[in-house]
């Protein structure tokens, strides 16, 4: 793989494509078999390549079907190289643990699944973090504001200084990332969009993994408005089941395409005249 540090592996997979989407590979059990899930994202792949700047296969999906699954996603991960080499893969495996369990994790993500970055759970600190940011040009994106209701639950709590605790973490993540090689961005929900103006706003330059487009309502143009950097870049706008599962190659192709421009769009829009 390239040597270059992952933020620009992340910025000139954008430009390559003129895209800020990101399709998850998500096979739903219920829907695609085992023994299918290869097929059925290679199609995906084929469908969308030159349309997005990133696939982010959803580690559940793969690890439900056992030894099959596991084999499939690794397969998965290969295609991209195949079909699409400029895009960046993104293992959402919301992994941590302490010490040389993080080193292990961070190991398998990018040495034997060889994805160029993994979605981590920040809440063991910065030391758990830091195995995932050892190689400049892989990269990780801590879990900050996510996209399901239950995230007020905690993310919103109120630390001493009065602030919501995914603001704090926020933070932290950009010293975390700034004491390393700037490889360490946020997933933050895209049904959460002034929680994401605020996040921008605290961590200007970080990149950000935005779940929640598609089937869980979120507000496309809202949040390209919201979330991307100066430079109109540094926000992966994620979409799963409603690209994955939108019909045939064609059916698929077309729905990427009109995500890519609607998403353009409103980057454009966003843009002072």
């Amino acid at each position: 793989m390239p040597n270059s540090l992952f933020t620009d592996r992340l910025a000139a997979a954008m430009e390559a494509a003129d895209s800020l989407i990101c399709v998850g590979l998500d096979p739903q059990p219920a829907r695609t078999s085992p023994d299918e899930i290869l097929r059925f994202n290679t199609r995906v792949i084929e469908a969308t390549a030159g349309l997005v700047c990133a696939y982010k296969p959803q580690s559940a999906f793969y690890e439900v079907a056992g030894d099959v699954g596991w084999q499939a996603l690794k397969d998965t991960i290969a295609t991209v190289r195949r079909v699409a080499p400029q895009a960046i893969v993104v293992l959402d495996a919301k992994r941590n643990d302490i010490g040389n369990t993080a080193e292990a994790y961070a190991t398998s993500a990018f040495d034997w699944f060889d994805a160029d970055a993994v979605t981590i759970n920040p809440y063991l600190g910065g030391d758990a973090v830091a195995p995932f940011l050892q190689r400049p040009d892989r990269g990780a994106f801590a879990l900050c504001r996510t996209s399901n209701p239950g995230a007020e639950d905690l993310q919103s709590l109120p630390m001493a200084d009065g602030e919501p605790l995914y603001l704090t973490v926020a933070e932290r993540a950009r010293e975390w990332g700034e004491a390393h090689h700037g490889n360490l961005g946020l997933v933050v929900g895209a049904t959460w969009p002034d929680e994401l103006v605020q996040v921008r706003a605290r961590c200007p330059e970080m990149p950000i993994l935005l779940p929640g487009i598609g089937a869980q309502g979120g507000d496309l143009e809202a949040s390209v408005e919201a979330g991307v950097d100066a430079h109109g870049r540094g926000l992966l706008v994620s979409a799963s089941r409603s690209v994955i599962y939108a019909g045939d190659a064609e059916e698929i192709r077309a729905e990427a395409s009109r995500l890519r421009a609607a998403a353009n769009a409103a980057n454009l829009a966003r843009e002072p005249s």
